[in-house]
């Protein structure tokens, strides 16, 4: 492309004109001239002095002055900088609604598996309308047989048959929250959590029926009470659900009386006329799973080994100890300022016991080891 400098220069020298002599004929002074020839456009003030001058010079030299301003424009484009906004690269219009709609059903599909996996809210609901369901039916239970354990709710009843004459004693479950409560003939009866409690049930002076409390919430009586019965004379005695607690239960069989033996899965280690905290301390000279529930709180379970650090548990009414290898772990019960060394079962023995206080029919109340199954 040609300059417009280099023009303006050709057509001076071509007439044998020096830049004096078209400083002199002309109002443009040597420096101007020279920005023109050489195109320097800072040697002027401002573009518009150095458009009149181009025009003012060319008209001078004959030459077109239009046809300059063209090549000035020209070459003006040319060294201008790319505008900002086109270097830059445009995002599709459809990029941000995109992230937007992608980002809400992310959002939605944590909310749903938060919902249905983790939290599990369906499954705890109809869990809770399942336990509120069996909290409102009244369930009637008979003697038949052989001891049982039974999770009972407040409203439940319990028929034993009468000692003299035909028909049922009614026992009502009256309240289960922290300790049970029984509505007997002869007035209410508490039971406490672990204890064992002899009950006069028609008045007549006489155990008639024993009922021992193995689990009960201490928060929420919707959960019911777990209650195991036995007969003062050890007869074995089962608790069947009868379908509708308006039923009339059939008279049961008199059981056959079998002899006084006391339960042989407990073992006395400490007696006393009140019941208080005590404390069992757990060590380790082995590997073994250990699992423990004090006062029907939360279960631990951990691994140990023969270095872990010992355990000391205190409880109000009793602990429960799931353990994998029982010859791997020391206990010590702590009562009343006396420390009671437990027996030690074989190598490799798997046992579940508890260690607990419950009320014998004389009044006294007595820690217990008692062998679960």
């Amino acid at each position: 492309m040609e300059s417009y400098g280099a023009l303006l220069k050709k057509a001076r020298e071509d007439q044998e004109l020096s830049i004096e002599d078209v400083e002199a004929k002309t109002t443009i002074t040597r420096q101007y001239i020279e920005g023109l020839e050489s195109e320097k456009n800072d040697a002027f003030p401002g573009e518009p002095y150095m458009i009149g001058f181009l025009k003012l010079y060319a008209d001078f030299l004959g030459l077109n002055s239009e046809d300059l301003l063209k090549l000035y424009n020209a070459k003006k484009i040319q060294e201008s900088p790319i505008p900002v906004e086109l270097l830059q690269k445009k995002k599709p219009k459809f990029l941000v609604p995109l992230i937007v709609t992608l980002s809400i059903l992310l959002l939605a599909g944590v909310g749903v598996y938060l919902y249905f996996f983790v939290f599990k809210i369906p499954q705890k609901k109809v869990e809770i309308a399942k336990l509120a369901a069996e909290t409102k039916k009244i369930h009637q239970y008979e003697f038949s047989g052989t001891t049982e354990t039974h999770r009972m709710y407040k409203g439940d009843q319990i028929l034993i048959p009468a000692q003299e004459g035909e028909g049922n004693v009614v026992l009502t479950v009256k309240d289960t929250l922290a300790a049970l409560t029984i509505q007997t003939p002869a007035g209410d009866q508490r039971i406490d959590l672990g204890e064992e409690r002899a009950l006069d049930i028609d008045g007549d002076s006489t155990t008639d029926v024993i009922l021992y409390l193995s689990d009960i919430d201490m928060n929420d009586e919707n959960r019911g009470a777990q209650v195991r019965m036995l007969l003062q004379d050890e007869s074995a005695i089962s608790l069947s659900p009868i379908t509708a607690a308006s039923d009339t239960p059939e008279q049961s069989a008199t059981p056959t009386p079998a002899p006084q033996t006391g339960n042989p899965r407990q073992k006395v280690i400490h007696e006393s006329n009140r019941p208080y905290p005590f404390t069992l301390t757990i060590s380790f000279r082995n590997t073994c799973l250990l699992r423990y529930r004090v006062d029907n709180k939360e279960k631990i379970e951990n691994h140990y080994t023969a270095n872990s650090s010992y355990i000391p548990l205190t409880a109000q009414n009793g602990i429960r100890l799931w353990v994998s290898n029982e010859n791997a772990i020391r206990l010590q019960v702590t009562a009343d300022t006396r420390n009671i060394d437990l027996d030690i079962g074989p190598d490799g023995h798997v046992q579940v016991e508890d260690i607990k206080w419950v009320q014998g029919s004389d009044g006294k109340y007595r820690i217990v080891v008692e062998e679960v199954d």
